[in-house]
């Protein structure tokens, strides 16, 4: 078996930047109200109708492609991790082949939110390590902004999350002990609805044997999927507990780093860098403390681009190497955790 290896790395966020004095125009809030719960200072919101999840997640897409050396010819698979597709269906990973103008190759969609990244990247590992393939684009891309309560009511959630996208290029390596060194994946859905959008979706169906043709003439069965009354009623806006998925958060995000170093006999102090979901500074800050880790092992960059969900750990990893934080050798964790519960690990050397 082929270890994988990233052999390339790219980021993209839009133009506009969105600060927290932005915010407060359209919300009862301010900068140090943000600052002190999140850590935010900033974030990037796509244009309106030019930017898409898919057109940010090709231009981060170009520039991994770029830096392993290859072209958009020669990808064999897309893995693509988002919550806010384009579409409702198709995904985004078809719609990223043919504005790449790819070759007719598989494209999978993963939809496990904040730890999407992760997963994709363990699926890809995967099909490397068995020789299916050879160059496996993984993409995570997020556009939150066409999502979002921006107004009191909202706050909670829209100040935290941002727009942007990240991708890496999956290669084989016979070198051992390079690459992906392991991945571990994990979820518990029995708090699904703390962080949730619940609509559009199935949940509100409610079939029977005495449905009658009159009820789609109506119109009455399409409501059930979207509707003005849960427009009317801000029901299709995300929601989010915030302290209850802090409490969980702080919990399994040292846990699944731990797990990742322990499988591979490493603790640490072996670490060079962690690269955790950005999800709020302050996880990020009680993990680091918990860990006993240094300020430089941990890369945090959740104040500039807010919460990018799935993009937020390519965005941060492609930053990290950009500054120099990576070098050929080192020893570097990815993690996250979000919605579902879900929470991944993936401990990679560089």
């Amino acid at each position: 078996m082929f270890q994988s290896k990233i052999a390339g790395t790219g980021m993209y966020v839009p133009a506009n930047v969105f600060t927290n004095q932005d915010m407060m125009k359209f919300m009862d809030t301010s900068d140090e109200w943000i600052q002190e719960r999140t850590g935010i200072k900033e974030r990037h919101f796509a244009h309106r109708t030019d930017e898409t999840t898919t057109t940010m997640g090709v231009e981060a897409a170009k520039i991994a492609i770029e830096r392993a050396g290859i072209t958009p010819q020669d990808i064999d698979f897309i893995v693509f991790a988002t919550l806010s597709p384009d579409y409702y269906f198709p995904g985004c990973g078809v719609l990223l082949q043919r504005a790449m103008q790819m070759k007719e190759i598989g494209a999978l969609d993963v939809r496990n939110q904040c730890s999407g990244f992760v997963y994709a990247l363990s699926v890809a590992d995967q099909f490397i390590k068995t020789g299916m393939y050879k160059n496996i684009l993984v993409v995570g891309a997020e556009k939150h902004s066409f999502g979002l309560d921006f107004s009191t009511r909202g706050r909670n959630v829209s100040v935290i999350f941002g727009d942007g996208a990240g991708a890496v290029v999956l290669q084989p390596t016979e070198d051992a002990g390079r690459g992906i060194l392991s991945t571990h994946l994990h979820s518990d859905g029995n708090n699904a609805e703390i962080l949730a959008m619940y609509n559009p979706g199935t949940h509100a169906n409610h079939w029977s044997k005495e449905t009658k043709l009159a009820d789609f003439n109506d119109g009455e069965m399409g409501d059930m999927f979207m509707s003005h009354a849960m427009i009317d009623n801000a029901q299709n806006f995300p929601n989010m507990d915030g302290p209850s998925v802090f409490k969980v958060a702080v919990e399994k995000f040292p846990q699944v780093i731990m797990e990742a170093l322990k499988a591979n006999g490493l603790d640490t102090s072996d670490l060079r860098l962690l690269i955790p979901h950005q999800a709020n500074l302050r996880i990020s800050q009680f993990v680091q403390k918990k860990l006993g880790l240094r300020d430089d092992q941990v890369h945090n960059n959740i104040q500039r681009y807010g919460n990018t969900t799935a993009a937020s750990v390519p965005i941060a990893l492609c930053e990290a190497w950009e500054q120099g934080k990576i070098k050929e050798g080192d020893l570097v964790c990815l993690a996250a955790f979000g919605s579902g519960f879900t929470w991944a690990s993936a401990l990679l050397r560089w």
